[in-house]
């Protein structure tokens, strides 16, 4: 029980605030619904917990994230949600397995809960109180004195949560080597790649994925014709290690030490790959759907590079830039391209970026309606050439009124109400 009213206020409004952060969370559709990833997940926390029904509660709520970070969180109450990124990244079963026995065990461990109360006693104390008021009621350097009381409370509140961190993995640790999933340490490892995305080169120069696709791709596109220092020389080569997105999680190596030695032999089993290939697009989709348009155009090349030959990728490469079309018209363009900066990516992203940014307006159009012609449309389902033809009535083709692009943007959602694209109508129908 906290000491005082002022603290079990702060502590009822931190709490209310997390329950309305999960409803406006769901209204924002920030969690999608996927009945197979869904049971895949529960039955895996499912089989987590059947050999220590002590430390879980059974049938949690699994939510679903759109992101394409590589994470999940524990939201307490029972609940975690596990992002898009992640189960595109994992590769085995016991991976995931992993992540889920560690969100559990925040759970278990209440560890959401105590952070708040925490909050709460800190807030409601007299020593904050006091700190804050010496800084209000001073003449000189309040700012400098305030952020140090604001980067003293997060140092505080970050060495407490990399304690709560390590005890979960102790805690999923000792879950899974009592069930007979086991416990594959090197994952650990592997978690300094989870951010190096857009950091991965291609084995070919971009321009040649366009001609591939059937595209008139100038070259000199991805040369920036710019001048100034924003522009100078920058070796790609020699950037830094980005850290891990479980960005309150000790360091994966020394998270490796620390529990390498409890490793016993496991068998390993892939995650199903038509699962893996689920989540990659509808993280392709989510991507494109914010207008994050590089992102998705690169996403969609590394599949390329894979070898992967699904019409799919070529559907969302036309939609992409379609949408940058339609972005232009409206001086948008730069906004969809969602400039990233020079140490985040390789060079070859940086070469996407630039083509986007100086194609004209008239070389985009035609590339665009080239690769809309191109032999894979025939391949599409009909949902999906349906779309195509409505962002090429909304982007694409001229002399269509106000009237004749709601009239297309109704007949699409009445002809296929339960589609996952109906969603993206709603960004034309807010302009």
């Amino acid at each position: 029980m906290l000491p005082t009213k002022e603290a079990q206020k702060i502590f009822k409004e931190t709490y209310d605030g997390r329950t309305l952060f999960l409803s406006n969370a769901i209204d924002a559709r920030a969690f999608v619904y996927d009945p197979e990833i869904g049971k895949y997940l529960a039955d895996l926390v499912k089989e987590i917990g059947k050999a220590s029904p002590d430390l879980f509660l059974s049938n949690p709520l699994i939510l679903i994230d759109r992101s394409a970070s590589v994470n999940a969180y524990a939201l307490g109450d029972n609940i975690i949600a596990v992002n898009l990124g992640l189960i595109n990244f994992v590769q085995t079963r016991e991976e995931l397995a992993l992540v889920l026995a560690h969100e559990l065990s925040h759970n278990a461990k209440q560890h959401s809960y105590h952070a708040m109360y925490d909050r709460a006693e800190w807030l409601s104390s007299e020593e904050y109180k006091s700190s804050l008021n010496s800084v209000l009621d001073s003449k000189y350097e309040r700012y400098t004195r305030l952020k140090s009381i604001v980067d003293n409370v997060k140092f505080d509140r970050s060495r407490h949560q990399r304690y709560n961190e390590s005890d979960a993995d102790s805690m999923a640790i000792a879950a899974l080597r009592k069930s007979d999933l086991g416990f594959e340490p090197a994952f650990f490892l592997r978690l300094d790649s989870a951010d190096l995305i857009y950091q991965t080169p291609l084995s070919k120069p971009v321009v040649d994925f366009f001609y591939a696709s059937g595209v008139t791709f100038d070259s000199s596109w991805t040369k920036s014709r710019s001048k100034g220092l924003s522009v100078k020389a920058y070796n790609f080569s020699e950037n830094k290690t980005i850290a891990d997105s479980l960005k309150t999680h000790p360091d994966c190596i020394e998270r490796y030490n620390k529990f390498k030695d409890l490793a016993k032999p496991v068998t390993l089993h892939p995650l199903p790959a038509h699962l893996k290939e689920k989540a990659n697009k509808m993280l392709i989709w989510n991507i494109f759907d914010d207008r994050r348009l590089t992102a998705c155009i690169y996403r969609i090349l590394l599949e390329k590079d894979k070898g992967n030959t699904d019409p799919w990728y070529d559907f969302m490469l036309f939609n992409s830039l379609a949408v940058l079309n339609y972005l232009d018209q409206k001086l948008e363009r730069f906004q969809g391209i969602a400039v990233k900066p020079k140490e985040y990516i390789s060079s070859d992203y940086f070469k996407l970026q630039t083509a986007l940014e100086q194609i004209p307006r008239d070389k985009l159009k035609e590339l665009t309606l080239q690769l809309g012609k191109a032999p894979f449309r025939s391949k599409l389902s009909a949902q999906e050439n349906a779309l195509m033809t409505l962002i090429s009535t909304l982007a694409l083709t001229e002399g269509v009124d106000d009237k004749q692009k709601a009239q297309a943007l109704k007949q699409f959602n009445n002809d296929y109400p339960n589609s996952m694209y109906r969603e993206f109508s709603e960004f034309f129908q807010n302009k």
